[in-house]
């Protein structure tokens, strides 16, 4: 499949968030490909933004997020979780997109809802902050079949400190995917064994 070229992510970050969502996140570890559908995201749009990294200035850790689009800003949380973000605008504009959960299209046998998890499921570490998301380790690209899907729009999680920031819709993804990260358990059972149902159903239709 085609890589998502950089002028996908050279727009307003809002429109590339909400466009991510049914894209896939890959990643070539030791010679297979890992890849992931985009069912959760978060956008940041520092420095204004008091819930983005950026939004007290440039650091060691934050400064890919003020270069140029297209490239990966990995980073470590609570001393264990790793993240990945997609740089979003033009150079100088701290801008990113939080992949928050996606669902496991090929060689993904781990937990995969939440943004820690799915860097662990993907090998997603530090070493790949600053990877040029056009080059050939990791990458998002178009999936070879589109799929109907409803995107919803909700505040950002974990980010209370941010005052009136915290109210902002923008963790966009895929209402029906049981792969969201701020689904139960039981709804997360539910909706898997409704598409393991239905693919028995169709299944059985075609071999009639």
């Amino acid at each position: 499949m085609s890589k998502l070229p950089r002028g996908f992510y050279a727009r307003r970050t809002l429109v590339v968030a909400r466009e991510l969502i049914g894209q896939h996140l890959v990643r070539v570890r030791r010679g297979r490909r890992l890849i992931g559908r985009i069912v959760e995201v978060e956008a940041y749009q520092g420095p204004a933004d008091l819930a983005a990294h950026s939004a007290r200035g440039r650091t060691e850790r934050n400064a890919v997020m003020f270069g140029p689009p297209g490239f990966a800003y990995v980073y470590l949380i609570y001393g264990m979780w790793e993240c990945v973000n997609v740089v979003t605008r033009e150079e100088g504009v701290p801008h990113a997109v939080l992949i928050r959960a996606v669902e496991p299209i090929a060689n993904i046998d781990d937990k995969t809802w939440g943004p820690g998890l799915l860097c662990k499921a993907m090998h997603i570490d530090r070493r790949l902050n600053g990877a040029d998301l056009c080059g050939g380790v990791l990458w998002i690209e178009a999936p070879p079949e589109s799929r109907r899907q409803r995107i919803s729009r909700a505040p950002r999680i974990g980010v209370d400190y941010a005052g009136a920031w915290a109210h902002k819709h923008w963790r966009f993804f895929d209402r029906d995917s049981p792969y969201v990260s701020t689904l139960s358990a039981a709804q997360r059972r539910k909706l898997l064994e409704g598409r393991q149902a239905t693919g028995v159903r169709l299944k059985k239709a075609t071999t009639e």
